[in-house]
């Protein structure tokens, strides 16, 4: 049997609980989020104002067009969407995937706000390729909303998702998931500071590559935070081993893992794929999630016969 963590680990843990994923600074955050992105929807439209009235040269439609200004205020209101992962990760392993599962959805209703600036409104709408990406995103964010309903609902109908091994045993396993949400903290702030240095380099360069590059920040920051999210699912999956030795239990976080998986590699693909891609990784997920809750079910039920 292992020892239990060290009496200064634990202390040092709690006091970053405290600090960074408490009930009180989440609603910091997301008052301080919500500000910036008001903020942000303002000096993006004032910007396409002075583009519009020739103050200054820029070609790219995402500074011609108002409605582009809309996916500014929500690509921060996604970093609050990431927060909100993290800050779920001890609580619940389900609610910490369905959060991974809402940030890829708002990825993509942020790309529809991106592709109405690029749609050409005529009679052949399904051989113009800005205009299937915009039907293929409409479609997408519908079957994702209905998937995360689902997903959510089989979790609520379970009064306690986390309890199938003993206090013990999912003590220390909270305390690794405590521990593994407080690590994500600086590795999400640094990756955050590291995709903004990197587009100030570009847009400093040259104008037009900025822009390009800010109508690609899911290649900036998500691709690389998706793939750090791997690396913790997969040490969630080997640490449940302490926790529960339940083969539905396994199944179920394996799944996570390989869920997690798919939507990471939708960031290297484009068009109808990249959406399937999206579509599939979340409703491998709700099936994994339903499948474990019908066995553990069937095993609540054998155990109390």
């Amino acid at each position: 049997m292992a020892s239990e963590p060290g009496t200064k680990l634990v202390a040092l843990v709690d006091r970053g609980l405290e600090l960074f994923l408490s009930p009180a600074t989440r609603h910091r955050s997301e008052r301080a989020i919500l500000v910036v992105a008001i903020a942000s929807y303002l000096v993006h439209l004032i910007l396409i104002l002075l583009t519009n009235q020739g103050v200054i040269a820029a070609e790219s439609k995402f500074l011609q067009n108002p409605i582009s200004a809309i996916y500014t205020p929500f690509s921060f209101i996604l970093v609050y969407e990431v927060y909100l992962l993290i800050y779920y990760l001890p609580r619940s392993t389900s609610y910490y995937i369905g959060k991974q599962y809402e940030i890829i959805t708002l990825i993509v209703i942020r790309r529809i706000f991106k592709d109405i600036g690029n749609l050409e409104l005529y009679s052949r709408w399904f051989s113009n390729e800005n205009d299937l990406q915009f039907t293929y995103d409409a479609a997408t964010s519908l079957i994702l909303f209905l998937l995360i309903f689902v997903f959510y609902y089989k979790i609520i109908r379970r009064e306690n998702p986390e309890q199938d091994g003993d206090e013990h045993r999912a003590g220390r396993f909270i305390f690794i998931k405590r521990f593994l949400a407080v690590l994500l903290v600086p590795v999400m702030f640094a990756l955050s500071l590291y995709s903004f240095m990197s587009w100030l380099g570009v847009a400093m360069n040259d104008q037009q590559s900025g822009m390009e590059t800010l109508g690609k920040l899911n290649n900036i920051f998500f691709d690389e935070f998706f793939s750090v999210l791997i690396i913790v699912d997969v040490f969630i999956l080997l640490f449940s081993f302490f926790y529960s030795d339940q083969f539905h239990t396994i199944i179920r976080n394996s799944g996570f893992v390989i869920s997690t998986i798919l939507i990471k590699m939708s960031f290297s693909i484009t068009g109808l794929l990249n959406n399937a891609l999206i579509i599939g990784s979340v409703l491998f997920g709700v099936l994994i999630l339903m499948i474990h809750n019908l066995f553990s079910e069937k095993l609540t039920r054998e155990a109390d016969e």
